[in-house]
C-alpha cells in the first residue's frame, strides 16, 4: 500500500497512475487522513440485448412476417368479435 498527500500526488501523479494500473493500492491523503483511493477505471460489459442480440435466423424472421401468418393473426383477432 502506498500513502501519499495530496501534494505529494500532484507531483507523482503520472507514476501514482501507473502504480494503480499495474495493482498497487495507492492512497491519497489529506492532513495525513486518507481521502481517496486511486484504482484503474474497469471497462463496463458491452450490454446485451436489443436487436443485435436477436438469436434467430432469416429465414424465421422472413416466415413471421409472411401473409399467411397475417391473415392466422387476423383471424384470431376477427374470432373473438362477435
Amino acid at each position: 500500500m502506498r500513502q501519499y498527500n495530496l501534494y505529494e500526488a500532484k507531483t507523482l501523479l503520472s507514476q501514482l497512475v501507473q502504480a494503480a494500473l499495474d495493482g498497487e493500492e495507492v492512497y491519497i491523503a489529506r492532513a495525513g487522513k486518507v481521502a481517496v483511493r486511486l484504482v484503474p477505471v474497469v471497462p463496463s460489459q458491452p450490454a446485451t440485448g436489443g436487436w443485435g442480440a436477436l438469436n434467430i435466423n432469416a429465414e424465421q424472421l422472413d416466415a413471421a412476417f409472411a401473409p399467411e401468418a397475417e391473415h392466422a393473426v387476423a383471424a384470431l383477432f376477427d374470432s373473438g368479435a362477435a
